[in-house]
């Protein structure tokens, strides 16, 4: 049984999905789970909104695909209120993962949901609790990508270079033996957008490289250059950026 510490700090927490089975199922993941107290449930967006509005909960575990008002339909009339509950996506999709970030979502859950994954999400939620949200920085900080059955949060920090494949963008992080990449379902135009040009630079039509993974400028002969990156590779930069890559330089 919680103490009544854990009681009194526990996250008042909607659960909204329009699958009875799914709900039942989460109820019963959440009454293991001391640090939240599930107040009420709703079964499609427009009920969501309703008892946010009169229950006034911590968190809402919030089910993507909806009749009428979608997760993200929901998720944007919550941020336009003055005091929004924190939002955990859980959804069986994980195409919505763009959309999700931009609405500063605690996590992207996919179903079927187990015990431990959603734990894991409810505690970011715990840890952001109480500390007033300062106004969100323009620029994106994290990305989910799809990793095997669930989404992996990376820091946009750890990535150093972005290649454009399609309709998709492959991140690179780590390096040597640490290396990985992932892809995700993103242009790279629309990525470019969301990075700060202080942090990040494209330096062709295919690729954008972190500033800092830049050790120097090369000039290969007949107008051509090159970026020499840390670890020795040298990229080609494309006419149409080399004049925004040699301002980089001072040039």
């Amino acid at each position: 049984m919680a103490d009544s510490e854990t009681e009194t700090a526990a996250l008042r927490t909607l659960i909204v999905d329009d699958e009875p089975l799914a709900v039942e199922r989460i109820q019963v993941i959440c009454a293991e789970i001391n640090a939240i107290n599930v107040v009420g449930t709703a079964s499609d967006g427009a009920g969501a909104l309703r008892l946010s509005d009169k229950l006034n909960p911590d968190l809402m575990l919030l089910d993507m695909t909806m009749p009428e008002v979608d997760g993200l339909g929901v998720a944007r009339k919550l941020g336009e209120t003055e005091n929004p509950p924190a939002v955990i996506f859980v959804t069986a999709h994980d195409h919505f993962a763009v959309e999700a970030f931009d609405l500063e979502a605690i996590d992207y859950v996919l179903k079927p949901v187990s015990a431990d994954r959603l734990e894991r999400a409810i505690e970011r939620a715990i840890a952001r609790r109480g500390a007033r949200k300062e106004k969100a920085s323009e620029w994106l900080e994290e990305l989910w990508v799809p990793h095997r059955s669930e989404l992996l949060r990376i820091a946009v920090s750890e990535v150093h270079r972005i290649d454009a494949e399609r309709d998709y963008v492959r991140l690179h992080v780590g390096e040597g033996d640490q290396s990985r990449s992932y892809l995700l379902l993103q242009t790279i135009a629309g990525l470019e957008a969301r990075l700060d040009p202080e942090e990040f630079i494209r330096i062709h039509r295919s690729t954008i490289l972190r500033r800092d993974n830049i050790r120097g400028l090369r000039h290969d002969g007949l107008g051509v250059w090159s970026a020499e990156l840390q670890n020795g590779d040298a990229l080609r930069i494309g006419r149409t950026y080399l004049s925004k890559v040699k301002a980089m330089a001072g040039r």
